[in-house]
């Protein structure tokens, strides 16, 4: 059954990504809201401090002292100043008398203490805060300054509403809110089409797979991203390796019993026909060794095939080619003890065979083995890697072979020489297992006389 698509799976690839993108996108967003408000709450307080400061020096710039009174000789430019409580006031005092404010104040003042009769407390612009006559909250600059035609100074103070500053931030920050909710929103949903998009090809793979498992496909179809096209690749390969596999099973199993048909059948006649006659049990003896020697090589056949078929084209499979040869080396050294043979083992150090080790042995120890038996002394075996391939190289000093001797080898039970032990399937395994692989095996002649078996195999890093 195919699992639908989910975002609320557990575990999913998706949820992970789009969680992720989200929990980064909202720490980041909010991050950037903080700093956009402070910046702007900084950035106002600091226009609306100067606009305060401005209207300070304006109002002391239009003031003068004629006789005994302070006189505006203009109207301050701000015109809220004339609306009766609007939040924007101004007052002249001295020594604890309104000498003059504004007609926002209407009746009430500012409460701001006046400067000592004999000194400047305030040479330069300070601030406070505190609540108007509406209980707004102020925000006042107030300073000191010694007019000409005075001995006593005076105190101006202007206040504003900070109540609109803090409305136009909190604005501000309502906009920024909006707008990063906005973004933030617009970001997870395009998150969300990216990941659907950006997984849509394991979608698809997993829809192809079903297909297989349903019998309705053999094999991934379909155009796919090139980050995922090395898995298509191998997912197709284990397939086709596992139908391979069951296809060679079923033959072998035809094969093997094809092969065991005529021996059994010899059998079974040659124990009737001879069934009571003691003077023919040497002949019946013979004959039943004879097939017994047949179906045994026979099995053997078939069971290095079956090994070796289980493994052919199975992923992460890795062999140091060298130490597999070095143990064979050392191990046929020791069977061939008695006729003193000299095997020598040369190549690449870092040549990998791409496949089992088991593999690897079965076809090089067949090889190694026929070249001692009928090398006169010597046994040279050479490994080499190049453009993901490796070869091994088995050449000995024996008689040698003619082209037409060398190429009856590769058949089945086919020995040249019955003098020599084996059981003519050694050079037949070593084809097809080889063959499994993708590789082969070719005869020629040897620099030394003998022969030359050249094994070409697959590599890997």
């Amino acid at each position: 059954m195919i699992q639908r698509w989910s975002w609320t799976r557990p575990r999913s690839l998706a949820v992970r990504l789009v969680a992720g993108a989200a929990l980064w996108s909202a720490i980041a967003l909010i991050v950037t809201g903080i700093l956009l408000a402070t910046l702007f709450r900084d950035v106002a307080q600091r226009n609306f401090d100067n606009r305060l400061r401005v209207l300070l020096e304006g109002l002391i710039a239009v003031a003068e002292v004629n006789g005994d009174e302070v006189q505006l000789t203009n109207v301050p430019g701000e015109p809220r100043f004339n609306q009766p409580y609007s939040g924007w006031y101004w007052q002249i005092d001295s020594s604890e008398i309104i000498v003059l404010r504004s007609r926002s104040l209407f009746d009430t003042d500012l409460g701001v203490v006046s400067p000592s009769p004999t000194t400047l407390l305030l040479p330069d612009v300070n601030w406070e805060r505190q609540i108007g006559p509406q209980d707004e909250n102020l925000r006042i600059a107030v300073r000191d300054v010694l007019l000409p035609g005075r001995d006593k100074p005076l105190r101006f103070t202007v206040a504003g509403d900070e109540d609109e500053l803090q409305a136009e931030v909190a604005t501000f920050a309502n906009t920024v809110i909006a707008a990063l909710a906005v973004l933030g929103v617009g970001l997870v949903l395009a998150v969300l089409l990216q990941v659907r998009y950006g997984l849509d090809p394991l979608r698809r793979m997993r829809k192809a797979l079903a297909d297989i498992r349903a019998g309705t496909a053999d094999r991934l179809e379909g155009d796919f991203p090139v980050e995922v096209v090395p898995l298509v690749g191998d997912l197709n390969a284990l397939i086709q390796h596992n139908a391979e596999v069951l296809d060679r099973a079923r033959t072998h199993v035809g094969n093997l019993a094809h092969a065991l048909k005529t021996p059994l059948a010899v059998l079974s006649n040659v124990s009737s026909v001879h069934e009571g006659e003691k003077e023919n049990a040497q002949n019946l003896k013979q004959t039943v060794s004879e097939q017994t020697l047949v179906m045994r090589r026979w099995v053997d056949h078939h069971l290095a095939r079956a090994r070796s078929a289980g493994s052919g084209q199975v992923l992460g499979q890795r062999t140091n080619v060298m130490v597999t040869l070095d143990a064979l080396v050392r191990t046929l050294e020791r069977v061939h003890a008695d006729r003193q043979m000299i095997l020598s083992l040369d190549g690449a150090d870092n040549a990998f065979f791409k496949g089992e080790q088991h593999d690897l042995e079965e076809m090089a120890g067949n090889l190694i083995d026929n070249a001692c038996k009928w090398a006169s002394r010597r046994v040279d075996v050479t490994v080499a890697q190049a453009d993901e391939r490796v070869s091994i190289t088995i050449e000995d000093d024996g008689p040698g072979l003619s082209a037409e001797q060398r190429s009856k080898l590769f058949k089945r039970g086919m020995r040249l020489d019955e003098a020599v032990p084996g059981s003519g399937l050694g050079l037949a395994i070593v084809r097809d297992v080889a063959a499994l692989y993708g590789g082969s095996v070719t005869l020629s002649e040897s620099s030394r006389g003998g022969l030359r078996a050249a094994i070409d195999l697959p590599a890997t890093e």
